[in-house]
């Protein structure tokens, strides 16, 4: 696996996540020690410090996997608001996990449940709660 971009995480994200995974049994879902990698290397800010070319926890983002042609378009949510609509991925999943703390057009190469590897790029965030004063939510 090639070396992995910087990543930028607000304190109030790593805060919350590092609850939600010390609240859970090892092993708990696929991926889960990535995503702790992910928090321990992270830069991490204060909310009214992330840039806004930043995907956030509640981020609506434009983002494609394998060089497909496929654009999909998800907020990145906290799995107690993971509904059946469709429009959202929680962040306890591999492609979830992978894009928190990414920049806009900024890819990198991530696990694949069941083995392997897929590359993930950003192309747009579409919404940022920081970047419209959401700082609190």
């Amino acid at each position: 696996m090639t070396q992995r971009p910087k990543i930028v995480i607000s304190s109030r994200d790593l805060q919350r996540l590092e609850k939600l995974l010390e609240d859970m049994p090892a092993n708990a879902f696929s991926g889960m020690a990535e995503l702790e990698a992910e928090l321990t290397r992270a830069q991490v800010v204060e909310p009214e410090q992330i840039p806004d070319n930043i995907v956030t926890m509640n981020s609506t983002v434009r983002f494609s996997i394998d060089d497909s042609n496929d654009i999909l378009l998800r907020i990145l949510v906290y799995p107690k608001s993971l509904d059946d609509s469709g429009d959202k991925i929680s962040v306890m999943a591999p492609v979830g996990s992978a894009l928190l703390g990414m920049p806009e057009g900024g890819e990198i190469e991530w696990p694949r449940p069941g083995g392997g590897s897929m590359r993930i790029k950003v192309h747009e965030i579409v919404k940022q709660p920081e970047r419209s004063g959401e700082f609190h939510r």
